[in-house]
């Protein structure tokens, strides 16, 4: 049962987004909600993303109505979540998201669709979150746009190669269009370097290009290459659950310190 004094308490929107495949977007949104929900914290992941990995990745099968159905309102939103752990829930992506770019494309208010759908939720009282995380896809097209409209706060996911910071600069422009004209109160939280190897010079370089030109929050915690980290979708399993001392599941446990720190107020 959720204390009275909470149940109107709205929770923060948070979009995980980068234009560039390959980002570690989903690893993210996955195990950091994971690291939240430990310290119990209540989250919510909406799997906007049409390939499903993270869906697929909390082992659940890509089958059942989710985020898709409550967005073209042919199931209710709050019926599509999913409990897969503790304080930890799951609005699911299926197969149908996949033509969701087009088919909003002649809808009135289209930008707001997801944002209604999210709002929507917190008509039923037993529904409450400290934190919403919006997995997206490597685009900018009308779903990611959706995603940054429902926003919040953006958290970029930048990974430690050469070609990092192609596109970034382009999502930037977008995140202020977006700011300016369908949602003034979107910040950006910060990124976050992923794939990171200590070992050699090239991460180290991308961290401080990064570093000196992003014109927001950067980050300490980065995220190492890891094999258990790469392994642990293909079981269904958090990084938590799958290696809880990997190196991988202890940069997340810090980056979870460091993300609760900047949302404190």
């Amino acid at each position: 049962m959720i204390p009275d004094n909470l149940k109107n308490m709205r929770p923060k929107n948070i979009v995980i987004c980068n234009r560039k495949g390959g980002t570690g977007k989903t690893n993210v949104a996955v195990n950091l909600a994971a690291y939240l929900a430990a310290v119990g914290k209540k989250v919510l992941l909406v799997d906007l993303d049409p390939q499903a990995n993270a869906t697929s990745g909390l082992g659940l099968l890509e089958n059942q109505p989710g985020v898709y159905e409550a967005m073209a309102q042919s199931y209710p939103g709050w019926k599509n979540i999913v409990a897969v752990r503790q304080n930890f829930w799951l609005m699911p992506a299926n197969e149908n998201l996949a033509g969701a770019d087009i088919e909003m494309v002649d809808m009135p208010q289209r930008e707001f669709i997801l944002k209604k759908t999210i709002n929507d939720l917190f008509s039923q009282p037993e529904e409450n979150f400290d934190y919403i995380f919006i997995d997206t896809p490597p685009s900018l097209g009308l779903i990611t746009i959706n995603s940054l409209v429902a926003a919040d706060q953006v958290l970029i996911p930048v990974q430690a190669e050469y070609y990092a910071l192609e596109g970034l600069s382009q999502l930037l422009k977008t995140i202020n269009l977006i700011r300016k004209n369908l949602q003034p109160d979107l910040n950006v939280l910060g990124a976050v370097i992923t794939m990171y190897d200590k070992r050699g010079r090239l991460s180290e370089e991308v961290w401080e290009e990064l570093y000196r030109h992003f014109p927001y929050y950067v980050f300490r915690s980065v995220i190492p290459r890891n094999v258990r980290l790469a392994e642990a979708p293909s079981y269904g399993k958090t990084i938590l659950e799958y290696a809880p001392h990997s190196k991988g599941a202890r940069a997340y446990q810090r980056l979870a310190k460091e993300f609760l720190i900047n949302n404190s107020s």
